[in-house]
């Protein structure tokens, strides 16, 4: 995939903490999306969420091993899709700016909100976080949150191919996560798990506006008119595919929790699944077609 190199970066959208000791906020509420099921896996594994486990590898690109971090700083690399191009994190605020552009052409009232890049651990509206708790939204205070090095992580220990489109899938999937939250689906899952649970068709969903998303992502402008993303692949689309396949409860299970698929702990939903409402939001374009709620055929 590449950008348009004269389209313009739009840092606002992006608050970076990284080696900054995470921003402090106060709320409640809890940890929905792909964050839980990487938590869950990391803790299993002997990690958590606590101090001390297993740490995730630096890595994605050139993110974390510069020294210089910081929005301003962010802001004086990241000016166009040119540095989208060359630099990791860069592109990550490519992804982000057209994901949230197109959007805004689908919700009346769409609100724009913060991704915030940390290591280490984060403070937010929904309580203390730290890396292996994994990409998340938090409802409480309309944010999403990400340690960029992630990426590294669902390569190594998740084995999925990784590639830039898989960033750009991750990112999109929390951001499906705040349109829900506009919409109020959010707030009508309950607690409570299983392959028919409100949780597992609210993440299909999520994966589904990813692949509408995707869809448009080389006719979404910016705010000069040009659209930052100008090619998208079957290789890309592949790849996100690859990485829905390798985040399925099954798979996790089978795979990274011990081998025995027990389906009463679903909350994300099977591989298959998930790269069903992928491709059906990708092939469809549209995000009605999403509505995983009122189906009896979730894949």
């Amino acid at each position: 995939m590449k950008f348009n190199e004269d389209a313009d970066l739009d840092t606002s959208q992006v608050s970076d903490q990284r080696g900054m000791g995470g921003r402090i906020a106060a709320g409640g509420g809890g940890l929905g999306v792909i964050g839980l099921i990487i938590y869950f896996v990391i803790s299993q594994l002997g990690g958590g969420g606590g101090g001390g486990g297993t740490g995730l590898p630096s890595g994605f690109g050139d993110v974390g091993q510069n020294e210089q971090v910081g929005s301003s700083n962010l802001a004086q690399r990241c000016r166009t899709g040119a540095d989208a191009n060359r630099e990791a994190d860069c592109r990550a605020v490519a992804f982000i700016n057209s994901i949230q552009n197109y959007w805004s052409t689908q919700v009346d009232g769409y609100r724009e909100v913060e991704t915030n890049f940390f290591s280490g651990g984060v403070q937010t509206g929904c309580g203390n976080a730290d890396s292996a708790t994994g990409p998340f939204y938090c409802p409480a205070d309309s944010e999403v949150y990400i340690d960029l090095t992630f990426f590294t992580q669902l390569h190594d220990r998740f084995g999925a191919q990784g590639g830039p489109f898989v960033e750009a899938y991750v990112l999109a999937h929390e951001y499906g996560h705040h349109v829900q939250n506009l919409l109020g689906t959010s707030n009508q899952v309950g607690q409570g798990s299983g392959p028919e649970s409100g949780s597992v068709r609210l993440e299909l969903q999520a994966d589904c506006y990813a692949g509408a998303w995707a869809n448009h992502a080389t006719t979404t402008p910016t705010e000069s008119g040009k659209p930052l993303i100008t090619e998208v692949t079957q290789d890309d689309v592949n790849a996100a595919l690859d990485a829905a396949a390798h985040i399925g409860d099954d798979y996790i299970q089978k795979e990274l929790g011990g081998g025995r698929v027990d389906t009463t702990q679903f909350t994300h939903g099977t591989s298959a699944q998930r790269q069903k409402w992928f491709s059906t939001g990708y092939q469809s374009g549209d995000p009605r077609r999403c509505d995983t709620f009122n189906t009896n055929d979730l894949g």
